[in-house]
């Protein structure tokens, strides 16, 4: 049964389903325009199919809202969604919007925004979810909250400075590659009040999921402080990266006020060429001695903030034990850790086969051998064979893939969702008027 009233904030993240039960998709937005003597019109979802693309679903193809979950009539156009005049998101664009209130009693944020079914597939914003600023100095004081209709608060349409707080914990389950794409979607204002409000590292995994044009972007609007400490809690590789699109002065700057241990690795990366085994390795695999136990390998894999591919395989080195270390003696892969008891020694458990490369060896030799071989990391060593960093499979794509591969808007066959992912009644529709 259809609801007839619902919060957006409960209808993102909801799964879209067809009349025969397939999952088509998940609600990413919902999208309203303006009337002059009434409140706003909703005239569809922006939802999110395989893919990670984004496409417009009209409110008239909505069969029923409720219970966590919207059906469809099974036909949704998969021509990527695209703004338009007039038009407006309510949660990237309305929500956290600050309001005055027509009765003179000051102002407020809105906070969520309810649609209701005014008549048969027709919905309207029906009432605000609104908080007004708060009462006392304390950090932890919140201000009173209230509801009330659209035609009770006046300045709710227009593109004025608004808060992104509430946006931010709306998304705050979001994978950091979804994020990324979240905000990629957002125009470019609201993408850095969003980016401002999180968290370090969480800004930090979102600046690694994103195109290096988009990361310089964000990261020169922080104040060199804030920066620093982005840089420092992002991956060494990724962090040189992003540093190399700055310009040198601004670079040099950060890497200044960067934890010294942190800037070091990222020095480091920077003298390597961006296409090359140096230029795309990471400086922090997992090593180890030869004496060092199963036990204690496995332990230092199970580590949850460690990438799964860093994960796959131990490097045992003579000391000392940070890049560049002593001799590089060989890996040691988890799945041969598991078949041997807990006490054994990793230095008798060296996989023989697999020789490490050269800093200098290029990407592409670095691609064919982790191939040809079904690797997920290579080491890689300096000349005088000691372990400076490894490469792995999510790094070699990175480099493989074109630079737009994060972006939603590419037009060409490679952005188009595969026919095996998606339920055969998600169609291509016409490319016309919604």
């Amino acid at each position: 049964m259809s609801a007839t009233r619902v919060f957006a904030s409960r209808l993102v993240g909801c799964s879209v389903f067809d009349p025969a039960g397939d999952r088509v998709g998940k609600v990413r937005d919902i999208l309203v325009v303006y009337r002059k003597s009434a409140s706003p019109r909703v005239v569809g979802f922006i939802v999110e199919v395989p893919g990670k693309r984004r496409v417009f679903v009209s409110i008239g193809r909505v069969t029923s809202i409720g219970s966590g979950q919207i059906i469809t009539t099974g036909l949704i156009n998969l021509r990527r969604f695209e703004q338009r005049g007039g038009e407006e998101r309510i949660v990237a664009e309305l929500v956290g919007r600050r309001v005055r209130l027509r009765d003179g009693s000051g102002e407020a944020t809105i906070e969520d925004v309810a649609i209701e079914e005014e008549a048969l597939g027709e919905w309207v914003v029906s009432q605000l979810f609104l908080r007004r600023p708060k009462s006392g100095p304390s950090p932890f004081a919140k201000g009173a909250t209230l509801f009330s209709t659209w035609s009770e608060v006046l300045q709710a349409s227009g593109k004025q400075a608004q808060s992104a707080t509430h946006l931010v914990a709306s998304y705050s389950e979001l994978l950091p590659a979804d994020l990324a794409n979240v905000l990629l979607d957002l125009p470019e204002q609201r993408m850095l009040e969003v980016a401002a409000e999180l968290s370090d590292e969480r800004l930090a995994d979102v600046l690694e999921e994103m195109p290096e044009e988009s990361q310089a972007t964000i990261l020169g609007k922080l104040d060199d402080d804030r920066a620093a400490d982005v840089l420092d809690a992002m991956q060494p590789d990724d962090a040189a990266d992003l540093i190399a699109q700055l310009p040198e002065a601004r670079g040099e700057a950060l890497l200044g006020l960067m934890q010294p241990e942190e800037a070091d690795d990222v020095r480091f990366l920077l003298t390597y060429a961006p296409d090359s085994a140096g230029g795309l390795m990471t400086t922090e695999p997992i090593i180890v001695s030869a004496d060092a136990t199963v036990a204690e390998g496995l332990a230092l894999i199970r580590r949850h903030e460690l990438a799964p591919a860093l994960g796959a395989a131990v490097c045992v080195t003579l000391p000392p034990y940070e890049p560049p270390t002593g001799r590089f003696l060989g890996m040691v892969h988890f799945q041969r850790m598991l078949r041997y008891p807990p006490s054994e020694r990793l230095g008798t458990l060296l996989d023989t086969t697999l020789e490490p490369v050269l800093a200098s060896t290029s990407a592409a030799e670095v691609s064919r051998i982790l191939a040809s071989y079904n690797l997920v990391s290579l080491p890689v060593v300096d000349e005088y064979h000691r372990l400076v960093g490894v490469v792995t499979i999510d790094d070699v794509l990175d480099y493989l893939l074109p630079d737009d591969w994060r972006s939603t808007d590419a037009d060409d066959s490679s952005s188009q969702p595969s026919t095996a992912s998606i339920p055969q009644r998600v169609k291509e529709g016409t490319h016309g008027p919604r």
